[in-house]
């Protein structure tokens, strides 16, 4: 692998004036991250445990601080998103669990005024179950 496949996994500006092999004092020239990190190695993937697929290595907590690990292979596109990546904008969590986490009023809301919310309707059920009276 060339350093000219590369690009830094935080702001996509190519490697090509990094040294080979990736020191973990390595940063990119451009926005200083570092480089010898989770989010750049050929083994980062978070669907699987650990978001390492090297069974051998020992877990890094942060995987977008420099690390010890002696298996991290960069890989090109690693700024692609492709694998990893930030966490899933509250849109997209949204979407996912039905939206119910907008604090915002809808259209949808206004229509249910005087309908009992299912977290209301939890919570009178587990009121219920343990003997507590609505006015506690």
């Amino acid at each position: 692998m060339e350093a000219k496949d590369l690009s830094c996994w935080k702001c996509g500006e190519s490697l090509d004036d990094v040294p080979l092999p990736i020191g973990r004092l390595s940063e990119c020239l451009s926005c200083r991250a570092e480089l010898h990190v989770c989010l750049l190695c050929e083994f980062y993937d978070p669907s699987v445990a650990e978001s390492c697929r090297e069974p051998m290595t020992e877990e890094v907590k942060d995987k977008t601080r420099s690390n010890f690990c002696e298996y991290f292979y960069p890989r090109p596109g690693a700024h692609s998103g492709s694998v990893g990546g930030p966490p899933a904008p509250a849109a997209e969590l949204e979407a996912l669990f039905g939206g119910g986490m907008s604090s915002g009023t809808s259209d949808e809301d206004s229509e249910n005024v005087g309908k009992d919310d299912p977290a209301d309707e939890a919570r009178r059920g587990l009121d219920e179950l343990f003997g507590k009276s609505g006015s506690d």
